[in-house]
């Protein structure tokens, strides 16, 4: 008997396929030169099956993304007392820096951020997302800090900086032709020095008045 496990297993695993396969062939032929269709008869799926998955083409680019702003969101909602919103989404940010290692060769040059390095379209897609990304993190910062809404956008804003700076970055060595594990070393340590310093800018004394 097939149970829900097994029917969300093959989903996961048909998602997986055509995000793979959308990203192989943004690397080989550049996004605006992909459709949908593309994707759909590379993966040996129907072009409906394509949608049911992913809303439009820029999801096959960017639905990852939505799911690290939810992570982002409930590590900072669920944070100890005491914990920055940037120490609380240290650990989680520092293994998605990590995981670019692990990302097959092939498809490394179809994500987003080197597609936003060279394609105008992909990178105003990458732009769009960081802003909502800030949106979501001052909201979740708003509910859980005695904080103005204009400071926790200031928050959101700045927490939302650290992705844009790894996709920035990501993407410009990408170009220049870094291999993935010296991007993941070197974008580690750029990273871990700008959570230190917005931990210390969000638990810094407020001035007296």
């Amino acid at each position: 008997m097939t149970g829900p496990g097994i029917r969300e297993l093959k989903k996961a695993r048909t998602r997986r396929l055509i995000a793979d396969t959308a990203a192989r062939l943004f690397a080989q032929h550049g996004y605006e030169n992909v459709s949908v269709n593309d994707v759909a008869r590379e993966a040996q799926v129907s072009e409906q099956t394509v949608y049911n998955y992913f809303q439009t083409k820029q999801h096959l680019v960017t639905d990852r993304d939505q799911q690290i702003q939810d992570r982002l969101c409930d590590l900072v909602r669920s944070r100890p007392a005491g914990t920055s919103p940037a120490a609380a989404i240290r650990d989680y940010t520092l293994a998605s820096v990590d995981a670019i290692r692990a990302v097959p060769a092939e498809i490394w040059p179809g994500e987003l951020g080197h597609l936003a390095a060279i394609s105008p379209t992909v990178r105003r897609l990458a732009l769009d997302l960081t802003d909502r990304q800030a949106t979501a993190l001052a909201a979740a910062i708003g509910d859980t800090t005695p904080l103005s809404p204009e400071v926790a956008r200031l928050h959101g804003i700045a927490l939302s900086g650290v992705f844009q700076i790894i996709i920035g970055e990501a993407g410009r060595r990408t170009l220049e032709g870094q291999d993935q594990d010296r991007i993941a070393d070197e974008l580690r340590g750029i990273v871990e020095n700008v959570l230190d310093e917005l931990d210390r800018w969000f638990t810094a004394p407020a001035a007296p008045r």
